[in-house]
């Protein structure tokens, strides 16, 4: 009889990161204008992945959460990633969401669009860290789920009425 191997899967939920380890897949679901931020360290097979809502914490007062904000999520989960043996200098990071879900024909109304408001400032906060993106699917009018398969470092993005696609 063979032996059947069941990958760990981990959910990560709305404003919420986790850090893993090979064979462990993290997945999160429901990324629309919200940020998926996939950090993976291909040596130590140590990655993390962040559902981020918002872009910039600097404009609530309330920092309850620090998961929600890109400006302050992608530093806490390198960090914690640090601590369990990744290193920096061999991180690369994959991104998605970011879709604008509503649109207006207001053009004056763009402020809204917290989609590209999210991806520029995970972008932002990436580069400030020297973390290099090895992949995105961003933009759009749709949603995605994201699967992060830290045996192989892939990202899997799953979209309604698309093909699976990966970055």
């Amino acid at each position: 009889m063979e032996a059947v191997i069941k990958l760990e899967e981990a959910k990560v939920g709305i404003a919420d990161w986790r850090v893993a380890l090979a064979p462990e897949r993290l997945v999160t679901l429901g990324l629309g204008s919200c940020v998926g931020i996939a950090l993976y360290d291909p040596v130590s097979r140590w990655g993390g992945l962040a559902h981020i809502m918002l872009p910039d914490s600097r404009q609530f007062q309330d920092h309850g959460n620090r998961a929600k904000f890109a400006d302050l999520a992608i530093p806490d989960m390198l960090a914690e990633m640090l601590r369990r043996g990744a290193r920096r200098s061999r991180l690369v990071a994959r991104i998605a969401g970011g879709a604008q879900m509503f649109t207006s024909v207001d053009r004056h109304l763009s402020f809204l669009n917290i989609g590209q408001r999210n991806t520029a400032m995970v972008r932002q906060t990436l580069e400030g860290l020297g973390i290099p993106i090895a992949g995105a699917d961003t933009g759009g009018n749709f949603g995605r789920t994201m699967i992060f398969d830290l045996a192989t470092g892939q990202v899997h993005i799953r979209t309604i009425g698309r093909p699976l696609k990966t970055i």
